[in-house]
């Protein structure tokens, strides 16, 4: 998990912070971006100029583990990743967030701060009551809806797909998973038993336990199979799942 003391921004693989100055100036230098239904364009352009640009919104009662696992993985992988609170204490400069299990989480910018930036990815932990807080946070649904309206990619995990998707109407049309309570699962449009499911620009999944395979599922979206198996490897997360486990619609 997060160590509740230390900044949660990403670091290149070299050691050193990504600010959010550095991944703009590279995203800007790059002029590529993954293709929505899977597979990488120009890889090694993104790769040398500094990687991806992922957005991580949390809020107080988000879940620690699917958190980390998303914020490690993609950071592992050489994303930069940005971690923002939606809570609005943050836009006066309180980052610190209480996570569903109490750990204190210190995010690297308020969400305010990111609605005028473009992003590769948007992936959303789980936990009760921080799925609530990412569905009512105007700023975030806005930035979600972009993310759907350019085919850019966006995701979701736990509480978080039926809760801060579904509930503001962008899943229509996908199949999608999320955690399996029965009041979770009749929120979806399309309800999947998959752990992980990649609808288009969409992935979503269960909960903590399968939150490394949807990590990974959004390092494949983002850098192709071949860097979401070397991460797997090098993690030893073991991939060998049941045929439908990962299944893309």
């Amino acid at each position: 998990c997060l160590d509740p003391g230390i900044d949660a921004a990403a670091r290149a693989p070299g050691g050193h912070r990504v600010g959010a100055g550095a991944a703009a100036a590279a995203a800007a230098a790059r002029g590529a971006k993954p293709e929505a239904g899977g597979g990488v364009a120009m890889a090694a352009a993104n790769d040398a100029a500094g990687g991806y640009r992922v957005l991580v919104p949390i809020a107080d009662g988000s879940e620690e583990i699917e958190t980390s696992c998303i914020t490690d993985t993609l950071t592992r992988a050489g994303a930069a990743v940005t971690v923002a609170s939606v809570m609005p204490r943050a836009e006066e400069g309180d980052l610190v967030c209480t996570m569903s299990r109490n750990l204190k989480v210190v995010a690297d910018a308020a969400i305010g701060s990111c609605a005028g930036d473009a992003w590769d990815l948007i992936a959303l932990p789980g936990g009760m009551p921080g799925a609530k807080h990412l569905k009512e946070s105007a700023a975030l649904q806005a930035l979600l809806a972009s993310q759907r309206d350019s085919d850019r990619l966006f995701a979701a995990v736990c509480a978080a797909p039926a809760v801060a998707l579904a509930g503001n109407g962008l899943l229509e049309g996908r199949r999608a998973t999320c955690y399996p309570a029965p009041a979770l699962r009749e929120a979806l449009p399309q309800a999947s038993d998959d752990l992980v499911v990649k609808d288009g620009n969409v992935i979503t999944s269960q909960g903590p336990g399968t939150s490394l395979l949807f990590a990974l599922r959004c390092v494949e979206a983002l850098y192709g199979k071949g860097k979401a198996d070397e991460l797997a490897a090098e993690m030893l997360v073991p991939v060998a799942q049941p045929e439908a486990a990962t299944r893309e619609a």
